[in-house]
């Protein structure tokens, strides 16, 4: 073989090399990709991994499991208010089913209702409805007792600061949903409702110019040949508090994919049906690959969204630690251990050393970041009236509760003064937390936690399949 022939052959060997080393590190990639300092703050995601791995999931796990946690109220029948509903999804999964009379829990005590005193009453712990016989189906129906026992959890109306638009806990549309019992997951709920609704959130309330013509709903078909550099290097321009908003929404919206991927229809026999993580549904929406550079992109918008809720809940710890604030279900040795779980739970996130700074939001002049601060509000608060646009649920319940969760922490974030000045013996009227803020605020970063968790599933089942 002459000299020139082995060089032919040799270079064809080095690029069936590199060929195959980068398929065999295809499945990889978001591994690869999600590492390293977050934007806009000073963590690195591996730091927040073990954090939440070995800290926060465990315990905010077992927290969404007490009593005080798992019973949120909501009203799933408000009308969309920007445009004419095309009729609610008829997938068996979307629906709302409550529990037949003959089974709705019996024996609970009402007792002293006030969630910010101490109860003196003993009542039996709340029992689950039994689940629906339709799978996923959202169990809402409680007893009247129940509904007595919490009806003065919703006494406390603050529309000061408020970032989201609130259920009327009083209209008899409200209703209270186990969430235990109707876990977020994949439902089949998608095509042209799901789309106007990201679409809206994205290209409505994103602050996003006239001029800039590549559309910020990942789920939109892109213009020409851009591979997005251009779009963000538009972003990066942004002052950070625009720049933060993207962020936060870009960073739930991966979060609620990774649920779904999480917790796909994997198959259905005999009307059992078997969920489980879709890792092609997962690479769908995030290799970087499938999604031209956007699944790293934004699986690290969730992690700066999980950063921001952990600094929401390192600040509202005093809030909770004074002992005039009980989590009242109405058994006070349950109560007393859920107060006990949370404080722990405050008390590892103020032990973490990298938080998200939030004074360097709104820090220009007073005037200018007075007007940005309440741009910034409404525009979420735009974002959570769309959540009454959601045609599945299901999908409704949990986009309400989690964008009413976000939507809580920010309004802890901008309340730092407030929070200072609370008095340790009486309620105060500078700051103030409803019961339903607190338990979606705790559910939602409860979701964020999962989130991540889920991921570092993901990579693991990726690296096994190859």
């Amino acid at each position: 073989m002459s000299r020139a022939a082995r060089r032919a052959g040799a270079g064809q060997g080095v690029a069936a090399l590199r060929l195959l080393v980068a398929l065999s590190l295809l499945r990889g990639v978001v591994e690869a990709q999600v590492i390293g300092v977050l934007d806009d703050c000073l963590c690195d995601i591996e730091s927040i991994d073990n954090f939440n791995t070995y800290k926060i999931f465990p315990k905010i796990k077992k927290l969404q499991e007490r009593d005080y946690f798992r019973y949120y109220k909501v009203n799933l029948k408000r009308p969309c208010p920007f445009w004419a509903e095309d009729g609610h999804c008829s997938i068996k999964d979307c629906h709302v089913e409550p529990c037949p009379e003959s089974k709705i829990p019996v024996g609970i005590k009402a007792g002293i209702s006030n969630k910010y005193l101490k109860v003196a009453n003993n009542t039996k712990e709340f029992e689950d409805c039994e689940q629906a016989s339709k799978l996923g189906a959202i169990n809402s129906t409680l007893s009247n007792q129940s509904k007595e026992a919490f009806i003065d959890w919703a006494r406390y109306d603050d529309s000061q600061d408020h970032f989201c638009e609130l259920d009327d806990e009083r209209s008899p549309a409200a209703q209270y949903v186990d969430l235990l019992l109707n876990p977020e997951r994949y439902t089949g709920y998608k095509g042209p409702s799901a789309w106007r609704v990201w679409n809206s959130i994205y290209e409505e309330n994103c602050f996003k110019p006239r001029s800039v013509y590549r559309p910020l709903n990942p789920l939109a078909p892109s213009r020409g040949e851009d591979d997005g550099e251009s779009f963000y290097t538009w972003l990066e321009g942004l002052c950070l508090e625009k720049r933060v908003f993207y962020k936060l929404i870009s960073g739930l919206h991966a979060s609620i994919n990774l649920h779904l991927c999480a917790n796909y229809l994997l198959e259905e026999t005999w009307g059992k049906p078997s969920w489980g993580p879709n890792i092609k549904e997962f690479k769908r929406r995030f290799d970087p690959v499938e999604t031209k550079g956007e699944g790293p992109r934004r699986l690290k918008n969730l992690y700066f969204l999980y950063l921001l809720e952990l600094r929401a809940l390192s600040k509202v710890a005093p809030y909770f630690e004074r002992s005039v604030v009980d989590l009242y279900t109405g058994s006070v040795d349950d109560d007393a251990d859920t107060k006990t779980l949370l404080l722990n739970i405050f008390q590892d996130t103020k032990s973490f050393p990298m938080h998200f700074d939030e004074k360097s939001m709104f820090s220009g002049d007073k005037k200018g970041a007075k007007s940005l601060k309440e741009e910034f509000r409404l525009h979420f608060k735009n974002i959570s009236r769309i959540m009454d646009c959601v045609g599945c649920d299901k999908c409704r319940l949990w986009g309400k509760l989690q964008t009413q969760g976000l939507g809580t922490a920010l309004k802890i974030l901008f309340s730092e003064k407030e929070i200072q000045k609370l008095p340790e013996n009486s309620p105060s009227k500078g700051f103030q937390l409803t019961r339903q803020e607190i338990v979606a605020l705790l559910n939602a970063f409860g979701r964020l936690s999962t989130s991540i968790r889920e991921l570092q599933n993901f990579k693991v089942l990726l690296q096994h399949s190859r």
